[in-house]
């Protein structure tokens, strides 16, 4: 156990490396849930009674962004580290970054509920819509508690991060208008 100068245990010591994972799973899953809630905005307007179409352009979008992700990270780790890539590296950044397309099965589910005819596409719509802003407020609230922040702060951290889903929502509004 590390000691801060005092001699007290540091209270997160020993986590760096699994800190670090965790927060770029985090990272992931609020950028998957931005990329995916972006796609029901414009699906919803192209496609308005085919919420299936939408899941599978909300699927398809989120894992092609994965693998824009894992080719540009694995050219970034190469000029960083001066070696070749491998195929572990790859892997291992593949999985790092699958949070991005983790983060599409809520939406994507929701989207294929209403394909079923389990409710109309409008409510699938804004049941996708709205189940990403709770996912967006929980991953807001898990970053301050693992960064152990005070109230003030993790209204802060949850506000920014809900807010980005509502301006994706009023962008809806907004376009379903035009």
């Amino acid at each position: 156990m590390m000691r801060n100068v005092a001699g007290a245990e540091h209270p997160r010591a020993g986590t760096r490396v699994d800190g670090r994972a965790r927060g770029e799973r985090l990272a992931g899953f609020i950028y998957g849930t931005i990329v995916a809630l972006s796609v029901v905005v414009a699906g919803a307007k192209a496609y308005p009674a085919s919420t299936g179409h939408v899941a599978v352009l909300v699927a398809v979008t989120t894992v092609v962004f994965w693998m824009a992700h894992v080719y540009s990270f694995s050219l970034a780790h190469s000029v960083a580290t001066n070696e070749h890539l491998s195929l572990g590296e790859v892997r291992s950044i593949a999985r790092r970054e699958a949070a991005i397309v983790g983060a599409a099965v809520p939406p994507v589910a929701v989207l294929v509920l209403g394909e079923l005819g389990l409710f109309g596409a409008t409510t699938a719509y804004w049941a996708a819509l709205g189940l990403g802003l709770v996912v967006l407020a929980a991953a807001g609230i898990l970053f301050a508690r693992i960064e152990r922040l005070g109230v003030l702060a993790t209204i802060v951290v949850v506000t920014v991060n809900v807010g980005l889903g509502v301006i994706l929502m009023a962008l809806k509004v907004v376009v379903g208008h035009l």
